[in-house]
C-alpha cells in the first residue's frame, strides 16, 4: 500500500466524512519552499491554491520563519489577552492605519469564521437587531451564525439560524432575468431589489449587510465594481452597517486595491480578515470604527486569538507584503495569467468563463454541448493539472469552477509555468470530453468542417 493510500485509510477511520479531500487519490504535503511543495511520495508541485489562499507568501519564507523563531526563543508561546501583547498592538496599529476606517480598532481571533461571528455580534448589538442582509452564493464560515449568512446550500447543514437573514442579488448575472444587461443596468436592478427587500421582507431596523467583494467558495464570482457603493448609499439611508468580508480578498491580492472592497470606492464600517495574514499561522480578526468595537457591555477575551506566535508571523508577513509592493506584483502576474487563460478559452468550449482580479482567478467549466455547469469537468481539470505538477482548487455554486490564488510573490517564470500547465490541462480535458477545438461545436460539426 502506498504512503498516501495508507494515510487515507487511517484518515477515513477517524475523521468525519464531510471533511472533503482534493483529488481521487488524496496527497499529503510534507515539504515546501517558495511556491513549490513536495508530497509524501516525492512528487513536486507548483502550488496555485496555497492552503486555500492562506500561504500568501508561499512556503518557508525566511523573514516569517525568523520572526517566529525569535518569538519561540523567548519561551513565550502563549500568555492570553489578559496581558499586554506587544506584537498584537503593533499589528493592530498597522491594520488600523491600512484599513482606511476612521478611528479604527482591531480585535484578533483565530479564523475567518470567528472574525465574521464577531462582526455580526458588533452589528447586532449596535443596531439592536438580528436582521442581516447577505449575498446569494456567499460563504462566511462553518459556525452557526456564519453559516446562517452563507448563501450556498452546499455549505449549510440547517435552515435554522440565530439571525433573520435576507439574501441579495449581486453575483448572479448568469440568471436569465439579468441576461444582456450592462454593468450599470445590473447594478441598478440589484439596487432596486435591495430597496424592495427592505420594504417587504424586513421589519424595523436591519443590523448589517455582510458581503465578500469577491466570493471565495462561490467560485470567485463578483459584482461589477460600484455595486457596493450603490448598496451603501441605500444602507446609509436606513443606518444599516456594511461589513466587508476580506478573509480571501485582503492584503493586495486583487491587485486593484489593498482590500477587495477598494474596487467599489467604499469604506465599510467593519472589515473581517484571516487566512493570508499569518502565512499559515492561525489568525483572524475584525477592524471596525471605535464606537462599534467599544460598545459591547459584556467582558470578552480570545484565549488564542492574537497569540505571540501568530502575531510574530502576521507582522512579518504584512511587512513583507508592503516592503516588496506585492499588490503591484499581484496585478502584473494576474493580468498575464488571466489574459492567457481568456485567450485559450476562446478555442476551448468547456471553458464557459474566465474571471478574476490579480492573483485571484477562476475558470468555470460547462458541458460543451448543453452549456450546463459541469462539476465532472472541473474535477477532471483538477486531476489533469495535478498530473502535470500544478495544485489548484475548486468551488462555485454548482461545483463546476476551478479557482486559483498563487502566492503574492509569484515570479514571472512561475506565472508562465502555471499558465502553461493550466492551458495544457484544459486542452487535455477538452479533448477527452470530445469538445474539439472550437467553442460551441459538436464532434460531428467539427468533422463536417
Amino acid at each position: 500500500m502506498s504512503e498516501h493510500a495508507n494515510l487515507l485509510r487511517r484518515h477515513r477511520a477517524v475523521m468525519p466524512s464531510w471533511m472533503a479531500l482534493n483529488y481521487s487519490d488524496p496527497i499529503e504535503i510534507v515539504g515546501g519552499k517558495g511556491a513549490r511543495v513536495t508530497d509524501a511520495e516525492g512528487n513536486g508541485y507548483l502550488d496555485f491554491f496555497t492552503g486555500i489562499l492562506t500561504n500568501m507568501l508561499g512556503y518557508d519564507v525566511p523573514e516569517v520563519r525568523d520572526a517566529v523563531e525569535r518569538q519561540l526563543a523567548t519561551g513565550v508561546v502563549h500568555t492570553s489577552t489578559g496581558y499586554l501583547l506587544r506584537g498584537q498592538v503593533e499589528l493592530a496599529e498597522k491594520i488600523a492605519r491600512l484599513s482606511g476606517i476612521p478611528d479604527a480598532k482591531v480585535f484578533f481571533a483565530n479564523s475567518g469564521t470567528e472574525a465574521n461571528e464577531t462582526a455580526l455580534l458588533l452589528a447586532a448589538y449596535a443596531r439592536r437587531s438580528g436582521q442581516v442582509l447577505a449575498m446569494r452564493q456567499s460563504y462566511h464560515g462553518r459556525s452557526f451564525a456564519a453559516a446562517g449568512v452563507t448563501g450556498n446550500r452546499a455549505w449549510r447543514n440547517l435552515s435554522l439560524s440565530p439571525l433573520d437573514v435576507h439574501f441579495l442579488h449581486g453575483a448572479d448575472r448568469h440568471l436569465p432575468q439579468f441576461a444582456g444587461m450592462s454593468d450599470g443596468q445590473y447594478v441598478d436592478a440589484c439596487t432596486r431589489d435591495l430597496r424592495h427587500v427592505l420594504a417587504t421582507a424586513t421589519g424595523g431596523d436591519v443590523a448589517a449587510l455582510i458581503a465578500e467583494p469577491i466570493q471565495g467558495v462561490g467560485g470567485f464570482t463578483m459584482p461589477p465594481d460600484g455595486l457596493f457603493a450603490a448598496y451603501k448609499d441605500v444602507l446609509d439611508e436606513f443606518g444599516i452597517l456594511f461589513v466587508s468580508d476580506e478573509v480571501q480578498t485582503g492584503w493586495g491580492r486583487t491587485g486593484q486595491g489593498f482590500w477587495g472592497i477598494d474596487g467599489h470606492g467604499v469604506t465599510p464600517d467593519m472589515m473581517t480578515f484571516a487566512k493570508g495574514l499569518g502565512n499559515g499561522f492561525t489568525i483572524g480578526g475584525v477592524v471596525a470604527r471605535r464606537e462599534l468595537m467599544d460598545a459591547l457591555p459584556a467582558l470578552g477575551i480570545s484565549t488564542f486569538g492574537g497569540n505571540p506566535i501568530s502575531m510574530a508571523a502576521g507582522n512579518a508577513t504584512l511587512d513583507y507584503v508592503l516592503d516588496h509592493d506585492l499588490q503591484a506584483n499581484a496585478a502584473r502576474q494576474g493580468a498575464t495569467i488571466i489574459g492567457g487563460l481568456r485567450a485559450a478559452a476562446e478555442r476551448l468550449p468547456i471553458a464557459a468563463d474566465v474571471r478574476g482580479k490579480g492573483l485571484m482567478f477562476a475558470v468555470e467549466l460547462a458541458d460543451p454541448r448543453t452549456g450546463e455547469p459541469s462539476p465532472p469537468l472541473a474535477a477532471a481539470l483538477m486531476e489533469a493539472a495535478r498530473e502535470r505538477g500544478l495544485l489548484i482548487g475548486k468551488g462555485g455554486l454548482y461545483g463546476n469552477v476551478v479557482r486559483m490564488a498563487p502566492p503574492l510573490n509569484l515570479t514571472d517564470a512561475e506565472a508562465a509555468e502555471g499558465l502553461g500547465i493550466l492551458i495544457a490541462s484544459l486542452e487535455a480535458v477538452s479533448a477527452a470530453a470530445g469538445a474539439g477545438g472550437r467553442r460551441g461545436s459538436s464532434p460531428g460539426e467539427e468533422e463536417a468542417r
